[in-house]
């Protein structure tokens, strides 16, 4: 049994406009020691998903199951949730310097969150504690380091201070809601590093969200691809990245930069992001995609399994043939005998790429794995990943940020 098992999840928002359906239907799993990366643009309902696990959606309306080792997540009450909160499921978020009250020391935060769950610890044992997970996380002098002011720290150092204050019950589970964004790219390979070295070490289970392809790239096992509050596909990462099957999934890959492809082979997905009020017929993606076809305007897709791959969890909410979708000059040549022949039907937003090669930077990236199966049943201290991965990689921690 999954660590944390969410069926049907859908959460809405009443509004003086109307109702926000900000997640609709959404269904995932993470095991222990293994990491869920759920990427998708600003509004796809990444961030309100696991908020709601957390209990931290007010006045949401709120159906569907979460299960959290039996214990619905949905369900339970205000002081169970509690407990739960910080102890057995902890979140980091985007912005430390908001997360950290300002007027209290990074020390004195840590220790009154142990305290919080564990009333008997005194406070000499609590912030040994805390002086303890700020070395562990990098942070160079802990003990007068945990005597300064969150406007002391620099913002890595900040982030490395939520993640101590994360670990420091040793959760079970920790939801790191796009806890790079705000730093720059060294430091944020640094905190990366860091939280794959911690997760081995403390055997968590990590739901990294991101809009970031290149960090799923790095960090994830499974990969759930969220639009419009729906789960356009879920697979593990690799598949996921070599044989794309939804449209926006494609989408997203070639419009990450990357070294290896170069800035004249970027392909912005056209258009907005749907309104959440007002939500298009059919498929939701059907206004951006360029392989729409006249079924995708009338009748929303659900995930069915990808048939022909290796990856017995890769499943899709799309309409589209799947030889008429791919990467490369075949997929290209057989998208436009679809279009000929009338099953898909060709769309502007086609011509808007350009001539550009049907490439993703991000794929570019990683090496194509001998053996999926392999890897699929590989922890995330074993598996094999993209360059940097493992402790000896060439990025290496390099102490404070």
């Amino acid at each position: 049994m999954s660590l944390l098992e969410v069926t049907d999840l859908q959460v809405s928002f009443s509004t003086p406009d109307g109702v926000v359906r900000a997640v609709r239907g959404v269904s995932f799993a993470v095991d222990r020691g293994r990491t869920l990366g759920i990427v998708g643009e600003s509004g796809s309902g990444k961030s309100v998903s696991t908020q709601t696990l957390m209990g931290l959606t007010p006045g949401a309306k709120v159906s569907g199951q979460a299960l959290f080792e039996g214990t619905d997540l949905l369900t339970v009450g205000e002081r169970r949730m509690r407990e739960i909160r910080g102890a057995e499921i902890a979140m980091i978020f985007q912005d430390p310097l908001s997360s950290l009250h300002p007027l209290y020391k990074v020390g004195r935060q840590i220790e009154e969150m142990i305290r919080a769950h564990e009333p008997d610890t005194g406070r000499d044992a609590a912030r040994k504690r805390a002086v303890e997970m700020l070395g562990t996380v990098g942070i160079p002098q802990p003990a007068q380091r945990a005597e300064e002011y969150p406007h002391q720290f620099s913002g890595g150092m900040r982030q490395r201070a939520m993640i101590a204050m994360a670990l420091a019950l040793n959760p079970k589970l920790i939801i790191a809601d796009e806890p790079t964004t705000a730093l720059d790219a060294t430091v944020q390979a640094q905190i990366l590093d860091l939280m794959r070295r911690l997760q081995r070490e403390f055997d968590t289970a990590l739901i990294m969200i991101t809009h970031d392809l290149g960090v799923i790239a790095d960090m994830a096992d499974d990969v759930l691809v969220m639009y419009g509050g729906k789960a356009a596909e879920k697979a593990r990462r690799r598949p996921l990245y070599y044989r794309p099957h939804h449209p926006y999934t494609k989408g997203l890959l070639q419009s990450t930069p990357s070294a290896a492809a170069g800035a004249d082979r970027l392909r912005p997905i056209p258009g907005q992001p749907p309104s959440l009020i007002n939500i298009p017929t059919g498929c939701v993606f059907h206004p951006r995609c360029e392989y729409v076809m006249d079924r995708c305007v009338t009748d929303e897709p659900v995930l069915d399994p990808v048939t022909g791959d290796d990856d017995p969890t890769h499943v899709s909410a799309c309409w589209l043939p799947l030889e008429a979708l791919g990467l490369g000059e075949d997929a290209e040549r057989l998208r436009r005998r679809a279009v000929e022949e009338g099953r898909v039907r060709a769309r502007p937003a086609a011509a808007a790429g350009g001539g550009a090669p049907e490439s993703s930077g991000a794929v570019d990236a990683i090496a194509e794995p001998p053996d999926t199966d392999a890897d699929a049943d590989a922890g995330p201290a074993d598996r094999d990943g993209p360059p940097g991965e493992d402790d000896g990689g060439t990025r290496g921690d390099g102490g404070a940020a």
